[in-house]
């Protein structure tokens, strides 16, 4: 139970729902232990017409009205009352499910990139749905059924006692081996929980990366090898859940056998007290018949519930281990910054986690407020780099970014990168409209402001185009859309945030020659205020910047504007020459 204290704080949250629902769950529990009362009653007044104690059938039909009567006031108000119970407690789990995903996605975003290159994107869907799923049935219908067992159990068996102590001993015998066996396998059903979870994450990560690469699949002809893998992981899955399952499947037997064994004593030994007379009526026996059947599913529940719990923990166990993470990139101040674009890096030296490459090494460069500044180098050379670490995406290791004059690491994350437009080499749409993926830079832009991003990426053309136009809904990772086009809508997405700060990963890669001098001339208009970084592989794409660097394994080995590198030997000069001669060809 360790690791679902978590939950504490949400139970304390919702605390009076849950009040409410003991107190609507006593009531309930008390009228229902009533009906068997009134039936025992009813058995012993035809006993005693029977036996001649009772000597007019009026009397006895009245009697039995009266019981009749009780028994179905009894009975609805115990069904009203479970139904409010439900609405109280299960809803109050619902509640906290969607606290739970809410805290789950919340981390999600806050941790660093290096936490999602260590982990896979399906394990983290696993975690915050099945996992979390897992958990509601805890904070739901574990409690719930809990609350039921304890209430029935504290009214009934003293009630029993009370007509019966010696039979109520015997009746109530099985419930400590119930108990044992149910200990032993709860053990079992934890450590069996804990490896199917981990092997539906396998399998969802498995699914998602078939999904998301299926032009590649179905390209290469992978779709056989792909289905025969696909079949082994599940079948593997499939194994692990069976594994769970016949743990599982002792229960219910279990508990029946033991609950018949009750049924066996009330009607043995209570049938032999009534013959001895250590029993006088015969309504006693009914009762206990009625109350064991009565304490049937609550001790069922027992083992179920302690199924959902075993689970529940080993899914909590799992969301904890990324609750716990703490984020390598943190906000280190609130204070509001006024980002002018002033960029400059000093002796920076970076190397990544995951893979140990140096990408930086020892660099420095300034790029003033308003200026654009180029990045060329070949692949690998640690042109991305850059850009990341501007948007503070990854720390230095060694030596300082500042901007404005000020520690990158020191001013607030949140104004920082909200003054920063950063278009990826990879552009990444939304599933979502056209509209909505450009507005993403800025939710609160007008139609206006949507189009005239569109006009300056040169894609409002593309888009006016297609049936739906701006309405149209893209597909996965905007797969309805062409290279360049998926590079234009990003570009757009980044203008019409209109911040201090442009970043261009290699944006136009997939642009033709003539649609990328449109662009650059939008892009040298609109950014004449804005710091803009550009990386890129072609010459023509850089020509026009303030600042040219030439990176070469992590090092800035040139550096001057267009026209000077170009008087000097070097790559840059040697990339002029090759770009120049393949266009005239």
């Amino acid at each position: 139970m360790k690791e679902l204290k978590h939950l504490n704080k949400y139970f304390y949250k919702y605390k009076w729902h849950l009040i409410g629902g003991i107190i609507i769950t006593i009531a309930a529990r008390v009228f229902a232990i009533l009906t068997p009362r009134f039936i025992g009653e009813s058995t012993t007044a035809i006993e005693e017409y029977v036996t001649g104690e009772i000597t007019s059938e009026a009397v006895l039909r009245e009697e039995l009205m009266h019981n009749i009567l009780l028994i179905l006031g009894a009975t609805l108000m115990a069904a009203l009352f479970t139904f409010l119970m439900r609405q109280a407690i299960i809803v109050v789990s619902r509640h906290i499910e969607y606290d739970l995903k809410n805290e789950v996605y919340r981390k999600y975003q806050d941790l660093s990139l290096n936490f999602y290159k260590k982990n896979r994107t399906g394990d983290l869907m696993n975690r915050i749905s099945e996992d979390v799923s897992q958990v509601r049935m805890y904070a739901g219908p574990a409690i719930m059924y809990s609350l039921q067992t304890g209430v029935l159990f504290i009214v009934v068996i003293p009630y029993m006692f009370l007509q019966a102590p010696e039979l109520t001993l015997y009746v109530i015998s099985p419930l400590p081996i119930l108990s044992f066996a149910i200990y032993k396998l709860s053990v079992a059903i934890n450590k069996r929980s804990t490896i199917v979870q981990q092997y539906l994450s396998k399998l969802n990560t498995f699914t998602q990366e078939s999904f998301s690469g299926i032009s590649v699949i179905k390209s290469y002809g992978l779709e056989p090898q792909t289905n025969t893998s696909f079949v082994t992981l599940s079948n593997e899955n499939k194994e692990k859940n069976i594994d769970l399952v016949k743990v599982q499947a002792f229960f219910f037997p279990l508990m029946i056998l033991l609950i018949g064994a009750s049924n066996i004593l009330v009607i043995y030994i209570g049938g032999r007290k009534f013959i001895n007379g250590e029993i006088e009526e015969l309504g006693v026996i009914v009762e206990f018949l009625l109350y064991v059947n009565m304490l049937t599913w609550p001790v069922a529940t027992v083992g179920w519930v302690t199924s959902i719990v075993q689970q529940a923990e080993a899914s909590q166990k799992r969301i904890n281990e990324f609750l716990k993470e703490v984020p390598q990139i943190q906000n280190p101040s609130n204070e509001p910054e006024d980002v002018q674009g002033s960029i400059a890096f000093k002796n920076v030296t970076f190397t990544y986690e995951d893979t140990n490459i140096t990408a930086l090494k020892n660099i420095s460069f300034e790029v003033e407020s308003g200026e654009t500044l180029a990045v060329i180098g070949k692949t690998g050379s640690g042109k991305s780099t850059i850009l990341e670490l501007i948007g503070r995406l990854y720390d230095v290791e060694q030596g300082e970014i500042t901007i404005d004059g000020k520690n990158l690491e020191t001013m607030n994350l949140k104004d920082l990168r909200e003054s920063i437009g950063y278009v990826p080499q990879d552009a990444f749409l939304f599933s979502d409209s056209i509209r909505n993926n450009i507005k993403f830079g800025k939710a609160d832009a007008s139609e206006e402001e949507i189009i005239e991003a569109a006009k300056n990426a040169a894609v409002h053309k593309n888009i006016t185009g297609l049936s739906k136009g701006y309405d149209t809904v893209l597909g996965e990772r905007g797969i309805t859309l062409s290279g360049g086009q998926k590079q234009r809508v990003s570009i757009a997405r980044a203008i019409v945030h209109d911040p201090k700060i442009l970043l261009f990963d290699d944006s136009l890669s997939a642009v033709d020659t003539e649609t990328e001098e449109e662009i650059l001339n939008n892009l040298f208009k609109i950014s004449k205020n804005k710091t803009t970084i550009i990386v890129s592989h072609r010459i023509s794409s850089v020509k026009n910047a303030d600042k040219i660097i030439i990176l070469e394994d992590g090092r800035i080995v040139q550096r001057g504007t267009h026209q000077q590198l170009l008087g000097t030997e070097g790559y840059y000069k040697e990339l002029y020459l090759k770009q120049l001669s393949e266009k005239e060809m």
